[in-house]
């Protein structure tokens, strides 16, 4: 791997991992694509943390609100504040997804990693994302979430294990379908990304340092995705405070198109 493909796979991780875009779809398409060599274990862990420094830096003063909170439930058994309570929500939809991603993970990649089935689930999500956004009215803030909201939205980064479903994605929708508004939609489903990705880095990241150590395209690929995750992030809650998530609707299902004529050129 060259250090312009490491930097361009880090841009790619970072903005696709926070936008309702899939990055299992992209990191999977562009070397398919690019006739670039599988970048590997250890370049897939790095490219994450790169995302992990960047929703730890972007809601920082969250995550210390949630911290603070964390050690009051623990210190006096009572959950009586908003911040408790979202601590207790970001537990319960944690647990579907970490149980989702050690029985299913490696064998979801392996069985649905064909660029025809990307095609297909970015174009899938895409048309239910978009039918969504625009059906359902906004009258739920993040304050009025409760633990069967949160059980739901966390059940639903389970089908995002099928690369081109998109885990932002999949909890977007389904935080729209239960009317929340689409700027508490956008940040549940970006604090709840913390504990999967940091438990990703965790459990892989020893082994993935031992196979491949640290090399320049490895630290080229995690600050593009620190970077360019922190962008997606501040652009994304801009955007829906005042647009609906068509655009990248409109994006998934363009790029599945785009994919299939790519799969039919090829023969």
């Amino acid at each position: 791997m060259t250090p312009l493909q490491a930097i361009a796979l880090g841009i790619i991780q970072g903005l696709s991992e926070f936008l309702p875009i899939s990055s299992s779809a992209h990191l999977t398409l562009a070397p398919w694509l690019f006739g670039w060599e599988d970048p590997g274990l250890a370049f897939d862990v790095a490219l994450h943390f790169g995302t992990l420094l960047a929703v730890l830096w972007y809601f920082r003063m969250e995550w210390l609100q949630l911290i603070k909170a964390a050690f009051g439930i623990v210190t006096s058994g009572r959950i009586e504040t908003p911040e408790k309570r979202r601590v207790v929500y970001l537990i319960v939809a944690t647990i579907p997804g970490a149980i989702g991603g050690f029985l299913l993970q490696s064998r979801a990649e392996a069985a649905f990693r064909s660029p025809e089935l990307i095609a297909i689930a970015l174009i899938s999500i895409g048309i239910v994302l978009w039918a969504v956004d625009k059906a359902v009215d906004q009258r739920r803030i993040l304050g009025e979430m409760r633990w069967i909201d949160a059980l739901l939205i966390g059940l639903s980064q389970v089908i995002a294990l099928i690369p081109g479903v998109s885990r932002s994605g999949s909890t977007i929708t389904t935080a729209r379908g239960l009317r929340f508004d689409r700027e508490s939609a956008a940040e549940f489903s970006f604090l709840m990304s913390m504990p999967i990705i940091a438990a990703a880095v965790v459990l892989e990241g020893p082994k993935a340092l031992h196979a491949g150590g640290l090399t320049n395209e490895l630290m080229s690929g995690v600050v593009a995705s620190a970077i360019s995750g922190w962008l997606a992030i501040s652009i994304l809650m801009r955007y829906v405070s005042r647009h609906s998530y068509g655009i990248f609707a409109f994006y998934r299902v363009a790029l599945g198109l785009a994919v299939l004529a790519v799969i039919y050129a090829r023969g």
